[in-house]
């Protein structure tokens, strides 16, 4: 079946369509909450249509999809639209998800009193990630980046009035006398600057790529490669422009040390937050790296002979601190998972901690540029593909599960919240299955594509990064059994001034499609490592493709998967006999040993490093401020009071000496000035 290119187009720009819709009928007065839901609903959902159709039409004809018109000519930018099987891969999970998430979102926000807002925005974000992931040049993926920015500062800020119930974060709680919660309109303004900062930095890389290849199209930029990176070697700026350019990757993603601003996006709307950490936003920077990774990789490996070995060791060194930082930032968002105590903060500190491994997969996959391993590469690249597809189906699931359980008992704290499963049977059986795919339990989808992340690090003999990785898999089983068990099998801590009950269908239905999905994703992975391997055949960069066969995709049980599968199941068990047969006092725990609660607060504080960004950058620059508004003070105070009182003075002065008209006053002062003359020559001499 050959598909009319157009389509391609028109899944990004239908929901944008129905975005614009929704503000006309705002304009036009309308007010009823029926009209803004199903134009959402029905803008996504033709949306997900259309990427189905286009990306079965991709990945069974063989054959990507381009469809293009001329935007700015003087530029040579076209509105071009291109799916590949990459692209192929995430216009279908992006619109899916989103769509399910946009259902959720009709029981969840029923009765907001800025749901036209929400339904806006949130149409408006999926439009925005659609286009990101399907953009064939930099300028329109740009525009696309932006547009989840914006939305995400809007989306985050919901409720900007910024009562108490809609903070993240213990009130009143500080960190090196830094407040350690967040209001809404805060926590927007967070997620927008920490963004930017990232994005300045990928502006510079865009830049670099537009001067030497003289085109901001990924194609000719990837056709390229070998030249313009070794240009950059050769003046010993390849290195830094590749980090430059993945800074934008990094901040979108939470990435360290940009991670700060995904904890507190946790104040919008629930299924806002399931929305940008499944299927938009954070997805938006490892799908950039996923995506610039076969160039860079293409580049290296094909650079001009002299200059070879240059700019080798150049993007070997690059993918080795993106594997790092993913490395560092899985292990230590993990960390803090463990002690917090808010439903959808420790999903949160999840969410960084799982793209952490997505980062680990793709850059350890770089470091095989030095043996130019194209086919072990190719298998890294698509092993971080496929944690992305694992974990947006079984985290979108989590969030939205949070979202029901904080509404029937009006809190975020998990100490609130106790014995659901016995309320909530589907809803529980929904959250063992999405927990348990993240923590790595066969046979859920989780398993696998956790495992494959590990084995490319170890394909790449990054040592550190695979064992923060393993580590990494031990406590995400340990704080994400944790919250199972404290919320769904024991009795609350304080008694809920609400009995929990099953979430009505709209709610329930979405999150429960979804933890389905991740079981048989898990079940039928032979099949999906099939798809997977598809995809990457038709997801080029310059000659190169992902090229790799179905088994490379697969996970077989070896002693080291075995030594980490049988360490979580320790995990989960060791939570199980905490809680439920010795029913431990941790709280009592903590006020009996000085030295475990400084651990814990060293941790539930974030490692101070919320603290110290605002002691140092916004406390500092702000001290800058206040300084240099002192002295600008200080000079207007010098040329606006204090010159004018000398002159006035001397002014006055003179007057009192000769009161006759202007030119006798004239010829004193010259008489003055020749006395003085005279006066310094006599001295001088």
């Amino acid at each position: 079946m050959m598909v009319e290119p157009v389509y391609a187009t028109l899944v990004w720009a239908v929901p944008y369509l129905g975005a614009g819709l929704m503000a006309l009928l705002y304009l036009a007065g309308v007010r009823r909450e029926a009209a803004y839901t199903l134009t959402s609903a029905a803008s996504l959902l033709l949306a997900a249509l259309l990427a189905t159709i286009v990306g079965y039409d991709v990945l069974s004809s063989g054959r990507p999809v381009l469809h293009e018109f001329t935007w700015i000519d003087g530029l040579g930018v076209k509105v071009s639209t291109y799916v590949d099987g990459l692209s192929a891969v995430m216009i279908m999970l992006v619109s899916w998800l989103s769509f399910l998430i946009g259902v959720y979102s009709i029981g969840y926000m029923k009765g907001d009193w800025g749901l036209p807002r929400y339904f806006f925005f949130f149409t408006f974000f999926v439009g925005s990630m659609l286009l990101v992931v399907s953009a064939d040049n930099l300028l329109l993926l740009f525009i696309g980046w932006e547009g989840t920015g914006l939305a995400s500062y809007a989306l985050i800020g919901h409720w900007y009035t910024d009562e108490e119930e809609y903070w993240v974060g213990v009130p009143g709680r500080k960190a090196l006398g830094v407040p350690m919660y967040f209001e809404p309109s805060h926590s927007g303004l967070r997620a927008i600057l920490f963004t930017r900062v990232g994005d300045i930095g990928m502006l510079i890389g865009m830049a670099a790529m537009y001067l030497l290849t003289g085109s901001l199209s990924i194609h000719q930029i990837a056709a390229e490669a070998p030249v313009w990176m070794a240009t950059l070697a050769k003046y010993h700026l390849l290195q830094l422009v590749l980090l430059l350019f993945t800074m934008g990757a990094l901040a979108k993603s939470a990435q360290f040390p940009f991670h700060e601003w995904l904890v507190t996006a946790m104040t919008g709307p629930t299924p806002v937050s399931a929305l940008i950490h499944a299927a938009t936003m954070v997805k938006a920077g490892i799908y950039l790296v996923l995506r610039f990774a076969p160039i860079f990789y293409y580049g290296a490996i094909n650079a001009p002979g002299p200059l070879h070995d240059i700019v080798v060791h150049d993007t070997y060194q690059y993918f080795t601190i993106v594997a790092g930082l993913g490395a560092i930032t899985a292990f230590m968002m993990a960390t803090m998972a463990i002690v917090s105590n808010e439903f959808k903060l420790i999903l949160a500190f999840s969410t960084a901690s799982q793209i952490g491994y997505m980062f680990l997969a793709a850059g350890a996959a770089g470091m095989l540029v030095e043996e130019a391993n194209t086919l072990a590469f190719s298998a890294g690249v698509l092993s971080g593909l496929s944690h992305l597809m694992s974990h947006a189906v079984f985290k979108a699931a989590l969030f939205l599960i949070s979202g029901w359980a904080i509404h029937v008992v009006h809190s975020r704290f998990i100490d609130k919240m106790g014995d659901f499963a016995k309320y909530m049977k589907v809803t529980a059986i929904a959250m063992w299955l999405a927990g348990l795919s993240l923590m790595g339990i066969p046979p859920l989808s989780g398993f696998f594509s956790k495992e494959l992340t590990l084995k490319a690090a170890e394909e790449a003999h990054l040592e550190w990064g695979f064992l923060l990785g393993a580590v990494t898999a031990l406590l995400t089983a340990l704080y994400t059994s944790r919250l199972i068990v404290r919320v769904f099998h024991m009795p609350p801590y304080e008694k809920p001034h609400h009995e929990p009950h099953e979430a009505p269908p709209i709610m329930l239905v979405p999150y429960t499609i979804m933890a389905l999905t991740a079981l048989a994703l898990g079940l039928y992975w032979p099949g999906v490592a099939s798809f997977l391997a598809k995809a990457g055949e038709l997801t080029a960069a310059g000659s190169l493709t992902l090229r790799v066969e179905p088994a490379e995709l697969e996970v077989h049980l070896t002693g080291t998967v075995a030594a980490i599968l049988v360490g979580a199941i320790a995990m989960i068990a060791l939570v199980w006999l905490l809680y439920k047969w010795i029913n431990v006092n941790f709280r009592a725990l903590l006020a009996q040993h000085a030295s475990l609660k400084a651990l814990h607060d060293f941790l539930f504080d974030r490692w101070y490093i919320n603290a110290i960004i605002y002691i140092v950058i916004v406390y500092g620059f702000a001290g800058i401020a206040m300084f240099l508004a002192g002295v600008d003070f200080g000079i207007d105070w010098f040329y606006h009071t204090a010159l004018i009182a000398v002159f006035g003075a001397f002014s006055y002065a003179t007057r009192a000496l000769h009161r006759g008209r202007p030119e006798y006053i004239v010829s004193l002062y010259l008489y003055l000035a020749g006395l003085a003359m005279l006066l310094a020559y006599l001295l001088w001499r």
